[in-house]
């Protein structure tokens, strides 16, 4: 379902290429978002320009049904993340269960977890790489929650002059 794509490229000077023109959206939620996704896609439009990264407390022992239930809501592309995943605009990617995710080079990197289960913050984690890569262009959202993840990236985005909800 989800396409493999190839890196980005250097620029002439050997760095990274610069942050995208376009809006990334990171939006954590626990286990029970399902409704607030299909409020938020079901009136969000296709052709947004804005990339979505969704980040949600997902059973590890079980197959992630996200994508297919995420894909009634709205008509933009719905990829399930693979590790070096370039972002595109009008896109929705789906962290997999049981992995941290991070944005870097406009890439989507996975890695297995750095905590066990009900101590991970894997929205913190997201949010953190999204407001270090994006800046003040980072923008963050909660739709939902238990505890306090994504509490302290959301303060990262803030902290570098970006947009919470």
């Amino acid at each position: 379902m989800a396409k493999k794509q190839s890196p980005p490229s250097k620029t002439k000077t050997g760095t990274a290429p610069p942050s995208p023109a376009f809006p990334i959206v990171g939006i954590g939620a626990s286990a029970g978002g399902l409704e607030a996704f299909e409020q938020f896609f079901t009136h969000m439009p296709a052709n947004s320009g804005i990339a979505f990264v969704l980040v949600q407390h997902l059973d590890p022992n079980r197959k992630s049904m996200l994508v297919e239930l995420i894909q009634r809501y709205t008509r933009m592309t719905v990829y399930q993340v693979e590790d070096h995943m370039r972002i595109e605009p009008n896109g929705v990617y789906i962290i997999p269960p049981n992995r941290d995710m991070k944005l870097e080079n406009q890439m989507l990197y996975l890695f297995e977890p750095t905590a066990p289960r009900g101590s991970r913050l894997a929205i913190d984690f997201f949010f953190r790489s999204l407001a270090a890569e994006q800046k003040e262009r980072a923008i963050g959202i909660v739709l939902s929650g238990t505890g306090s993840d994504g509490t302290l990236g959301i303060q990262t985005i803030k902290g570098e002059g970006g947009m919470v909800m």
